[in-house]
């Protein structure tokens, strides 16, 4: 497996600016790369990244979506005076040049192509690439909107030729449509892009009808385009993940792409003067660590846009923090998207379900439309910033060698020591008897409660626990970690087992994946490709909902989940309670465990093969458990109908 994080970075892309008074221009300063780059020192990240050097990108590199009298055009203005790069300036919208912008243009390809070259070959697992002028407004033959160069559609195009890729998803999270990327690939198949953006009913720039949600894609490139407008400002934490959780990933796990390549702009962010959004720097961790699920973690993020430059340097720093696979911190605010976010959620999924497996049982409500204080963000991120991030553990997965399989797991994993018997027998004595009723299991408990404490006292960041009683640990450990004072659990179990009641009122919420249909919430059969629909349209939700501070899951015999959907939903579940995770499993369960640890220590998710949608039985039951609980978990009320 690939390891490490490429981090591009060329002070020279800070030498093109502008030189005269231009209002609309005036924004796209240097100090977007520096400043990124001064908080990736700050945060000490620098040095964790591996350092892949910037190079100019060729003619023939650009010429692979540019026309050659675009790339004339920009080669021209090295020498021009400054009212002649003002004159030609003016034959674009929103674009201006300096006389080292075609240097910085073609070093911001060469860099994007460096990290596709890069992750691909295996020299690092992920990476991003901090450049200017960004890329994803610009056309075959024209700059537009800060862009001169399409980086990522040049990156698409050359990681085709190169390494003969069939599947690239583009994920566009910037708050403007990037319509050049549209324009490149809309009738090409083989490139998925995503892209949300601040429409307002056409009334924000670029104002286009093609940046609508119902522009698919063209031809044979039908959809393969997904737009999602956002009609209001204001849009926040939840409206970005509810996105992404009823339209983006269950798209791209269908897809299944073999690169991804992420237009990174921040403008998406607080306080930026373009987007006028809410959404906090943290929410990008969760989105970068959403889509390292995908590609085998081939994940190459290029930035974009950002404006306002405290922002846009905690949302870098929030990003490669989370390449590094460093724990994803809580989200912050309330987990309810509001009623604009999903109107227009349901919206693209109408207009894609003629194209997509995963929504051909779907029911949609027919189009909806609703057009219906100054912040001190510099202050606000201050304090912030100061109150989501903590200190990274510094053990990543624990365990213990009860069993001797300490050769079986990956080498990352961290063996702890085990509870003394005579301590356990105490605890239980005080505080478990009427749930430990055999002093066989006395032995697991001990290796079980060392691993547990490690993690609820922040030396660990994950744990993973054998078992010989599945369910007596579990109701242990969930006792255990609310006297420890956890107000919300949120525990998981999979497969057939007798699951103890617990008394912590409040406290610990339950979701059981089993065969037996005889717990509140479950998934029978959940096999194969149903899992998509279960987890990405339930599960995530109802667990964003919730905002755990620990999430336990259990793994037992008779399990209607394959081991590599068992190991995508340790990897997606790690973005929730500071990526804490306690796993326990069964001990006969030996190639679960390793699937398991490898997930906890970070590795990408495993490869789901063709996608088969689930049966019309399987949506149906799943869309009577959205129905069921949407009122109290709000994060579901972005599929099928809504209660509002």
């Amino acid at each position: 497996m690939a390891s490490g994080t490429a981090l591009i970075y060329d002070e020279e892309m800070t030498t093109h600016k502008l030189l005269w008074s231009d209002p609309v221009c005036g924004i796209e300063v240097p100090e977007r790369l520096s400043s990124s780059y001064d908080q990736l020192k700050h945060y000490h990240l620098v040095e964790r990244c591996v350092h892949v050097p910037a190079r100019e990108g060729s003619k023939e590199e650009i010429l692979l979506v540019h026309s050659s009298e675009h790339l004339e055009v920009a080669k021209s203005t090295q020498t021009m005076n400054e009212e002649e790069l003002k004159k030609v300036s003016g034959n674009y919208d929103a674009f201006f040049f300096h006389p080292n912008t075609y240097r910085c243009a073609r070093l911001a390809v060469g860099a994007t192509l460096e990290l596709v070259d890069a992750v691909m070959s295996g020299k690092v697992r992920n990476g991003m690439a901090l450049v200017r002028p960004p890329g994803h407004h610009s056309q075959r033959n024209a700059a537009n909107g800060f862009c001169l160069f399409n980086n990522v559609a040049i990156a698409a195009e050359y990681a085709k030729l190169k390494y003969g890729l069939r599947r690239i998803l583009i994920v566009d999270w910037d708050v403007h449509h990037g319509q050049g990327t549209q324009y490149i690939f809309e009738e090409d198949p083989s490139v998925l892009y995503f892209s949300w953006h601040r429409y307002e009913h056409q009334e924000f720039w670029p104002s286009l009808k093609e940046s609508d949600y119902d522009a698919v894609g063209l031809g044979k490139g039908k959809g393969f385009n997904i737009n999602l407008p956002w009609n209001k400002v204001g849009m926040g934490n939840s409206d970005y993940l509810a996105a992404f959780f009823h339209v983006l990933l269950p798209m791209a796990f269908e897809f299944d792409p073999e690169l991804v390549i992420v237009s990174s702009g921040y403008d998406s962010g607080i306080g930026d003067p373009e987007g006028q959004m809410n959404a906090t720097p943290e929410v990008f961790a969760h989105l970068t660590h959403f889509v390292m699920q995908l590609a085998n973690g081939k994940l190459c993020v290029i930035l974009e846009g950002g404006y306002h430059l405290k922002s846009l340097s905690e949302s870098v720093c929030m990003t490669v923090k989370t390449l590094l696979g460093d724990p994803v911190p809580q989200i912050t605010g309330e987990m309810a998207p509001c009623l604009s976010a999903v109107e227009s959620i349901q919206n693209v999924r109408a207009a894609h379900k003629r194209y997509w497996k995963w929504l051909m049982y779907e029911e949609h409500e027919s189009k909806i439309t609703n057009k219906d204080e100054a912040v001190k963000v510099e202050r606000f991120l201050e304090l912030h910033m100061k109150n989501i991030l903590f200190p990274v553990p510094p053990i990543k997965t624990a365990t213990t060698d009860s069993k001797g399989s300490v050769h079986l797991l990956p080498v990352p994993v961290h063996f702890v020591k085990e509870m003394d018997k005579t301590e356990i027998k105490a605890l239980v004595s005080g505080f478990y008897a009427d749930i430990v009723k055999e002093d066989k299991n006395l032995l697991s408990l001990g290796s079980m409660l060392a691993i547990l404490d490690k993690i609820l006292k922040k030396e660990a960041c994950n744990g993973i626990a054998e078992s010989p009683t599945c369910s007596v640990s579990v109701a242990v450990a969930l006792r255990h970690s609310v006297r420890f004072g956890f107000q919300r659990v949120l525990c998981i179990f999979v497969g057939d087992m007798e699951i103890i009641p617990n008394t912590e009122d409040g406290k610990i919420l339950m979701i059981h994946i089993c065969e037996k249909e005889h717990f509140s919430l479950l998934f029978k059969d959940a096999e194969g490709n149903d899992f998509f629909s279960a987890v990405l349209g339930f599960i995530l939700p109802v667990a964003y909902s919730y905002q755990p501070n620990l999430t336990v899951i259990a793994v037992g015999p008779n399990r209607s989940l394959g081991i590599n959907g068992i190991s995508l939903l340790f990897s997606l579940l790690q973005g929730l309670a500071e990526s804490r995770i306690f796993a326990v499993i069964e001990d006969t369960e030996i190639n679960v465990m390793q699937s398991v640890a490898k997930a906890l220590v970070g590795a990408s998710a495993p490869h789901f093969g063709v996608y088969v949608p689930p049966t019309q039985e399987k949506v149906n039951k799943i869309k009577i458990l959205r129905d069921q609980f949407q009122q109290e978990w709000k994060m579901l009320q972005c599929s099928g109908k809504l209660s509002i």
